[in-house]
């Protein structure tokens, strides 16, 4: 740790053709050093692996491995985080050649979602999302592990204690599934008499951070808590607002979505995630200061077609016009002609997203 207590950590970017992505490797990995600061580390150093392929043992090489093990020792960082998902018997190796902790992107991306779930619904898809990748990787000499928290219970007799924690996770992720059940079906029921009452139902999606909350807040008149930062939205925040001519429009905000999002986090969420297949109307936010704006439309509009929402109509939304001059404002939106430039923290543009609404 630091001199302020925080962890360190050294981060670890693949570049190989094995590993699809709509950004660039190096871009990835700017945005997995922006995860790990999100969970409050400080990053000491970063490596970028380019191979064809992964290595079973260790997914890179024993060159790189002796790479990452010397900056380990000169930094004596806590963690090493890398830009993939790797297997269990991969981080084990590499947790023994490092004699530290190995993340990999989805347990870096699920403890952030574990530091902003607030509301019993998010903890517990957040913790359905947690055990359901922990469970094939509960590996080795029946080891424990610590995060999983309190006793382990009683044990079956003859049972190992690697056996009881895979007992246990498979018992809870039941329980928490059937709960999610419940969810589902109030949220159902409340999306039932929307429709029944012929009330426009518009969501609003977008990549993290773009600003969904602070124009949720705009439309509407709100007062939903809005932080800078990736994924400060994990539940679904619904208000209503009035448009001329339309009578009373009821507009819902989401999590946000990321590069390689985890099917874990997917999965789990469904129950929030169902109100974007509900929607009469999706608005895409896309944040005009990012140069991977681009980028973002298309995982944005991947997991729209994921969740099968991709039929339903958009507005695509250029946030935070605010922040660049008029000229930067002009390049970029000549690029996006249907997108309206707005800035949701100013007020700029609402009126004329109200009226396409």
């Amino acid at each position: 740790m630091d001199e302020q207590g925080r962890e360190t950590a050294v981060i670890v970017g693949i570049d190989s053709p094995y590993e699809e992505n709509i950004v660039s490797p190096e871009e990835s990995l700017e945005e997995l050093e922006r995860l790990v600061r999100a969970c409050g580390a400080v990053v000491l150093g970063r490596v970028m692996c380019r191979q064809k392929k992964p290595y079973p043992a260790t997914y890179i090489s024993s060159g790189k491995v002796n790479e990452i093990t010397e900056l380990c020792q000169e930094e004596g960082v806590d963690f090493v985080a890398f830009d993939v998902e790797l297997s269990p018997r991969q981080v084990v190796n590499m947790e023994d050649a490092f004699d530290c902790k190995v993340l990999d992107r989805t347990q870096i991306i699920l403890d952030i979602f574990a530091r902003h779930a607030s509301t019993m619904e998010g903890k517990i898809q957040v913790e359905l999302a947690q055990l359901t990748y922990l469970l094939p990787r509960l590996v080795g000499k029946g080891k424990v592990l610590s995060r999983l928290g309190g006793g382990i219970g009683t044990r079956g007799p003859g049972e190992t204690k690697l056996e009881v924690d895979r007992r246990r996770i498979r018992n809870r992720i039941a329980k928490l599934l059937n709960q999610i059940e419940r969810v589902e079906k109030r949220k159902r029921y409340a999306s039932s008499r929307r429709r029944r009452r012929g009330v426009f139902h518009i969501t609003l999606v977008g990549y993290t951070n773009s600003g969904k909350s602070t124009l949720l807040n705009a439309l509407t008149g709100a007062e939903v808590f809005v932080e800078e930062g990736y994924f400060s939205t994990l539940d679904t925040t619904t208000r209503r607002f009035y448009v001329e001519g339309a009578g009373d429009v009821v507009v819902s905000d989401t999590v946000g979505f990321i590069s390689k999002l985890p099917h874990t986090l997917v999965d789990a969420f469904k129950a929030t995630l169902d109100i974007v297949r509900e929607a009469d109307l999706i608005i895409i936010i896309l944040d005009i200061t990012d140069r991977r704006i681009f980028e973002q439309l298309d995982i944005v509009e991947g997991v729209l077609y994921e969740l099968g929402a991709e039929e339903i109509p958009t507005i695509r939304v250029i946030n935070k016009i605010d922040l660049m001059g008029r000229e930067e404002i002009e390049a970029r939106v000549s690029a996006f002609p249907d997108a309206v430039p707005i800035s949701a923290k100013y007020g700029q543009g609402l009126s004329r997203l109200r009226d396409i609404i």
